[in-house]
């Protein structure tokens, strides 16, 4: 557990590289507050839940939205920040294709066959329809990956201490 603290703490920025980011100026002051920065199983649990939520759900502007709910919500910053890199432009097309087909089930719509790029009218009109149901799939993603992620961390912490207590190698 500790390499991997250890590892998450090397791809997380700092608090100095998030006050110099031009859109977190605002958020400056309340990232001064030391709890946003420690890494503790309540603050890395729920940094990891933001950051997957808003990564998977909001596809522009993610590691402000993460910083400002993780303030909001006492979580740790930086790993707010780095959950969000689960969208990156290698895996937005296969979770929103797959969010898609999740959604359109989940809605009951008929899922479109194909979007053709190449035709930008018939591109605009099944935009429109694709929609809904990319949006629900999208939250039904993002949700279930927060809590998901928020359990799984907060117990693999509870016997990763448990087990150091109790002398053992974890």
């Amino acid at each position: 557990m500790s390499a991997v603290i250890q590892r998450l703490r090397a791809l997380a920025p700092t608090r100095e590289q998030l006050e110099a980011n031009p859109w977190l100026r605002g958020l400056a002051p309340y990232l001064a507050n030391p709890k946003l920065w420690h890494w503790s199983r309540r603050g890395v649990a729920m940094g990891v839940a933001i950051g997957l939520f808003i990564g998977f759900l909001i596809p522009v502007a993610q590691i402000l939205l993460a910083a400002a709910a993780a303030v909001f919500l006492r979580a740790n910053v930086p790993v707010a920040a780095a959950g969000t890199l689960v969208t990156n432009p290698l895996t937005v097309p296969p979770i929103y294709y797959a969010a898609y087909h999740l959604g359109a089930w989940a809605t009951g719509t008929s899922a479109t066959t194909a979007i053709s790029v190449a035709d930008p009218t018939g591109f605009w009109e099944n935009l429109g329809s694709i929609g809904m149901p990319l949006f629900t799939g999208l939250a039904m993603t993002a949700s279930f990956a927060a809590v998901a992620s928020y359990l799984l961390i907060s117990q693999a912490w509870i016997w990763h201490v448990s087990a150091k207590r109790r002398g053992a190698r974890p």
